[in-house]
C-alpha cells in the first residue's frame, strides 16, 4: 500500500497492515498497556501554542500534552486554526521517512507543472492520481513520481515555500524527508487561495483526499465533529530502524472552524501503536476546538 522504500516487502505488510486497520482501531483495541515513560530529560521538546482566543492555547497544549505522556516513540504535531488564529506544534522542524503523505505532495506538483504549461490532466493522470490519493496506491505514484521528475518536484517544493522537504532519491519517494512545518504549509495551500495552486487544483486534492476509502480514513479525523468536513491522507511503513512510522495529515472545516492538522510519528512498535498515538492527539485537538 505504502512504501516506494528499498527495504519492503510490500505485500506482506499491505496484507499485514490491512489487517491492523481492520480490526477495532479506533477503539485501540490492539494496543498493549504500557509503562509509564521515564521522567522526561530537560531537553524533551513541549508542545507550544498560541491563540487569539482567550485560554484556548493553554487549553490546547495541556490537553496534547496529556495525550502524549505516556506514548512511546517520537511523534511531531501541527495545528492551525484560521478562525480563532491558532497554532500548536511540538517537534515542528524534525525530519521523517515520508511514507504515503507525500502522495499529496505529489499530486500538487503534478497539478502546478499542469497549470503552469496551461494544460487541463490527462484522462490517465487522472486515474493515477484517484488511486494514488483514495487507496494510496503505490503503483501510481511510482508512476507520477517518475513522469515528474526530481526537477519538477524540487521546483514544486521551491514555489510551494516547503524548504524543509526533501524528496527522496533513486525512485524511493516513500523515503522523503518531511516535518510538521512543511506538511502544515501544504495543508494552508490546499485550504486558502494562493498563487502556487489554482482554485480548481486546491479543489481537486482535497476532493480527493475527501474520498479516501474508509479503511484508510484513521488518525487526524478521530473525533471531528459531525458536520466537519474531512480530507485526510495517511503514511505508514515498518522499517529495521525506528520501527514503524505512522503519520496523518487533514483539513479540516465546519462549526466556525477551519484548521488542518498534522501527526507525525516513529518508533512505533506496531502500526496500530502509532495510529492510536495521532488518535489520542486529534482527539483533544477536535474536542478542544469544538468547545470554543
Amino acid at each position: 500500500m505504502n512504501h516506494g522504500t528499498p527495504s519492503d516487502k510490500s505485500r506482506g505488510i499491505s496484507r499485514r497492515a490491512r489487517a491492523l486497520v481492520a480490526v477495532g482501531v479506533g477503539a485501540g483495541v490492539l494496543v498493549p498497556s504500557v509503562a509509564a515513560a521515564t521522567p522526561a530529560a530537560a531537553a524533551t521538546p513541549t508542545v507550544s501554542c498560541t491563540s487569539a482566543k482567550e485560554g484556548l492555547a493553554a487549553k490546547l497544549k495541556k490537553d496534547i500534552t496529556a495525550a502524549l505522556a505516556n506514548r512511546k516513540g517520537t511523534v511531531a504535531v501541527g495545528l492551525y486554526d484560521r478562525s480563532t488564529n491558532t497554532t500548536c506544534t511540538l517537534r515542528p522542524a524534525t525530519a521523517f521517512d515520508s511514507a504515503s503523505v507525500v502522495k499529496v505532495t505529489v499530486l500538487a506538483t503534478l497539478l502546478w507543472d499542469a497549470k503552469k504549461h496551461d494544460r487541463y490532466l490527462t484522462d490517465r493522470e487522472v486515474s493515477l492520481a484517484k488511486a494514488m490519493i483514495t487507496k494510496s496506491d503505490n503503483a501510481a505514484t511510482r508512476t507520477l513520481w517518475k513522469q515528474l521528475g526530481m526537477t519538477k518536484i524540487k521546483g514544486f517544493l521551491t514555489a510551494a515555500g516547503m524548504t524543509q522537504t526533501k524528496p527522496g532519491t533513486d525512485g524511493y519517494w516513500g523515503l522523503t524527508q518531511i516535518t510538521v512545518t512543511d506538511e502544515q504549509k501544504l495543508l494552508k495551500l490546499l485550504t486558502q487561495k494562493n498563487s502556487v495552486l489554482s482554485d480548481n487544483s486546491r479543489s481537486y486534492i482535497l476532493k480527493l483526499m475527501g474520498q479516501v476509502v474508509s479503511s484508510q480514513r484513521w488518525g487526524t479525523p478521530y473525533g471531528a465533529p459531525s458536520g466537519v468536513s474531512v480530507a485526510v491522507k495517511n503514511g505508514w511503513l515498518e522499517r529495521a530502524t525506528n520501527g514503524w512510522r505512522v503519520h496523518s495529515v487533514g483539513a479540516f472545516k465546519g462549526g466556525g472552524h477551519d484548521y488542518m492538522v498534522t501527526v507525525l510519528t516513529h518508533g512505533n512498535s506496531t502500526m496500530n501503536y502509532g495510529i492510536s498515538t495521532i488518535q489520542g492527539v486529534a482527539k483533544v485537538i477536535h474536542r478542544d476546538l469544538a468547545a470554543g
